[in-house]
């Protein structure tokens, strides 16, 4: 049986793809493209080491393992051919890669878009690099391990432990099976694989910061070496035409200041991008690299108890966004789903999301962008203990990586590192480490990139330029009971005894809603928040009498909806865990797209 079952699930993962020879063959980091690169993405093989003995098996030295898995997919996921669902402590992955022989010279590097959570690689049997993170983007440069034009054996080692407390793991269930708001599990390769070659003075990453107000992009590139004579020169692009241009000395540290005539701003109603080029010439003049990247101008920032985007006030009309997949789970099975998504969530009203406990794929930044679709950052912080001392060496690593990676989308506007953190201890003093930890990934954050940073969504807060809370109640009497104001500078909020004293941030209830309403049960332990209401016109009312509420409030800055899709058992979604509808959805953005009557009055 359990063969018949792996040769079905292979045989459903061949037919999705049957179009194409590789699953997801886009570009996976649109904003740093180099026409020099191979999509390793595809047919891979593999075998599981619940022993964790591979190593002293040899199979670090693999020509090839006896199954098959489809990258990059994960194992628990139907489109991977395998749908293993209990817990993976570790396996291997094998693939033969052709080394280009145009890429002699070269610095070839080996792109990893995500591996949960420890990855070792090998290439021809030898040790290549480690990272540890189940979330965030990793390169491996394999330049010394190959030869230009012949093949290498590239193995890599997954190690998962996410019952130790160590590490990430988001939504993933800690049991084996699924139940409350905790998901199927993600294990290994989960993002494109690819490899590309970069000439050894090239270009490693630019930093893009807008600066709005005085009309300028502020660079800040970095290269893989220098040598002298080496120079970047560099175009800002209104679709064909050059509006800018640069051409600066190629230095470490650098900062490069681009101003631009007649700025076009970013925003949801006109989410104008300009196209970036850069190339990075020699003494001789000959270009040795160059990158393609784009940009938004727009400006972010946080005036008081409001926040601001392009120097007007923001009311953010949030939806919670899982990012999970039926046949994918972590992974959306195609590049389109993932605009899909968010032209699903723009249908009914919202004007942005909240990305929760995932770290998206860069992808889905990029069609955000495009788009015009507002969104937090936020990690996978779940699972780990946050009094650990090892579990935020970790996080710290990781976290650290995500943003770097993703800073210059202009559709991310606010970092989310943490979600309830639950496990703060109540007594001061054994929370040290909780909060020594909240507030050092503050500081890190803001030392990294100039964005707003809310340190725990919903509370405990410790240091943050946002304040959150996270309410269900479902009637909507007792939910305006609970947020009116009791006293001048007190705000609803968690434990205040557990958190610092609110500020004067700007406040979202970031949480509410969820409320069930199920078109066919997913599982047995299907829920939804409170008593779902018994018909179609009893849900709208629920949800405009509870929204209403909200925006009654001027103190409240936006909300998020629980939540855009069902997640397996979780069935209280605006869309099915298929994506097809629920609801009437003009009857939603009728409701969702609501503005305050104290916020119209602010834009004025």
């Amino acid at each position: 049986m359990k063969l018949i079952s792996t040769l079905f699930a292979l045989l459903f993962a061949a037919t999705m793809f049957a179009q194409t020879s590789i699953p997801r063959p886009e570009h996976p980091r649109p904003q740093f493209v180099r026409d020099s690169w191979v999509n390793l993405n595809g047919t891979w093989t593999y075998t599981f080491d619940f022993g964790e003995s591979g190593l002293a098996r040899g199979l670090n030295a693999s020509k090839g393992f006896e199954d098959n898995i489809i990258v990059p997919f994960c194992p628990e996921s139907k489109l991977s051919g395998v749908e293993h669902k209990d817990f993976i402590n570790a396996m291997w992955y094998h693939r033969s890669v052709d080394i280009p022989a145009a890429w002699e010279g070269k610095k070839i590097l080996l792109n990893f878009g995500a591996v949960d959570y420890f990855s070792a690689i090998y290439v021809n049997g030898e040790l290549a690099g480690r990272h540890w993170g189940g979330s965030s983007s990793f390169s491996i440069d394999i330049t010394r391990f190959v030869k230009a034009g012949e093949k290498a054996d590239v193995v890599v080692w997954v190690k998962d432990d996410l019952r130790s407390g160590e590490q990430t793991g988001g939504k993933q269930c800690t049991n084996y099976f699924s139940a409350g708001c905790s998901y199927t599990r993600v294990t290994g390769i989960w993002q494109t694989v690819w490899m590309e070659a970069v000439a050894p003075t090239g270009l490693r990453e630019v930093y893009v910061k807008p600066d709005l107000d005085n009309s300028s992009f502020i660079l800040e590139p970095k290269f893989h070496a220098l040598e002298k004579g080496l120079s970047l020169n560099i175009k800002v692009k209104d679709g064909n035409k050059v509006v800018a241009k640069k051409n600066v000395k190629a230095t470490s540290p650098m900062t490069v200041i681009v101003p631009v005539k007649n700025v076009k701003t970013w925003s949801p109603e006109s989410p104008f991008l300009y196209d970036l080029e850069y190339e990075v010439v020699n003494a001789e003049g000959q270009v040795v690299d160059k990158v393609t990247s784009y940009a938004g101008m727009r400006k972010i920032h946080i005036e008081g108890n409001r926040v601001y985007l392009n120097n007007e006030p923001l009311y953010l009309r949030m939806v919670l966004d899982q990012g999970f997949y039926p046949t994918g789970i972590w992974t959306a099975p195609s590049d389109e789903d993932l605009k899909k998504d968010i032209e699903l969530s723009m249908s009914v009203g919202f004007n942005s999301a909240r990305l929760h406990q995932k770290v998206f794929e860069e992808r889905f930044h990029y069609w955000a962008d495009k788009l015009g679709y507002i969104t937090w950052g936020e990690a996978a912080s779940w699972v780990m203990n946050v009094n650990n001392e090892v579990a935020a060496r970790n996080f710290i690593t990781e976290w650290k990586e995500v943003v770097m990676r993703d800073r210059n989308h202009p559709s991310i506007i606010i970092w989310t590192p943490f979600n309830e953190t639950w496990g703060r201890p109540k007594k001061s003093e054994a929370a040290r480490f909780h909060d020594r930890l909240i507030s050092d990934v503050y500081d890190l954050t803001k030392n990294l990139d100039y964005r707003p940073v809310h340190d725990v969504s919903g509370g405990y807060h410790v240091k943050t330029d946002i304040w959150s809370y996270h309410n269900y109640e479902q009637d909507a009497e007792k939910l305006k009971e609970r947020l009116t104001l009791k006293k001048e500078g007190e705000v609803p909020t968690l434990n205040k005894d557990c958190e610092a004293v609110y500020g004067g941030q700007p406040y979202f209830l970031d949480e509410y809603g969820g409320i069930k309403w199920v078109i066919e049960q997913y599982a047995s332990n299907t829920w939804g928040y409170g008593k779902g209401p018994k018909t179609l016109d009893e849900f709208y009312t629920r949800l405009e009498a509870l929204t209403n509420v909200l925006l009654g409030f001027d103190y409240i800055n936006g909300y998020t909806y629980t939540q855009l899709t069902d997640v397996e058992q979780e069935q209280n979604g605006i869309f099915n865990y298929d994506r097809t509808p629920k609801f009437d959805a003009d009857k939603l953005k009728a409701i969702f797209s609501k503005e305050p009557e104290w916020f119209k009055e602010l834009k004025k």
